[in-house]
């Protein structure tokens, strides 16, 4: 668990000011997929803010703590049932982004044989609904003032 100043704190509550939940830990507590996804976060984000429903304050000071020793990070506030966390980005996936935001054109998209083929699935039907709501047998209106025999200009 990290500990941070005082200093630290308050610049780290700052920035979460604005910041929305990104996680939410409801009735069935902290699951290894909450705790994964947490952890997700804090490499993508490193200051997040965890919503805690149904659980009394000391429930969520454990929890706090709980959460902070597991994934080695600093609890920056408690205040009702969100939680603020804070973890500096580890070095291996760091290095990772960089290479991938020097390289912005060059992103890697990597998509599985599954995905792909749902995607042309998706895009097929999509072709043949918009080409079955054309009708043939309707012909298209004329352009203009009309076909009719009055005289123009007269």
């Amino acid at each position: 668990m990290i500990e941070l100043t005082p200093v630290q704190r308050r610049e780290l509550r700052a920035k979460a000011h604005h910041l929305n939940p990104v996680v939410t830990i409801a009735g069935n507590g902290l699951t290894p997929s909450v705790v994964a996804e947490i952890d997700r976060s804090l490499q993508a984000h490193e200051l997040i803010k965890v919503r805690v429903q149904g659980a009394e304050r000391e429930q969520r000071d454990a929890l706090m703590d709980e959460l902070c020793r597991s994934l080695g990070a600093a609890s920056v506030q408690h205040i009702g049932n969100i939680l603020v966390v804070w973890r500096q980005r580890r070095e291996e996936e760091k290095s990772a982004a960089e290479e991938t935001q020097k390289r912005p054109g060059k992103a890697a998209t990597a998509k599985s044989a599954a995905a792909f083929a749902a995607a042309a699935r998706r895009a097929a039907l999509a072709k043949a609904s918009s080409e079955s709501r054309r009708s043939p047998a309707r012909a298209p209106a004329p352009r203009g003032r009309g076909t009719g025999s009055g005289s123009r200009g007269r």
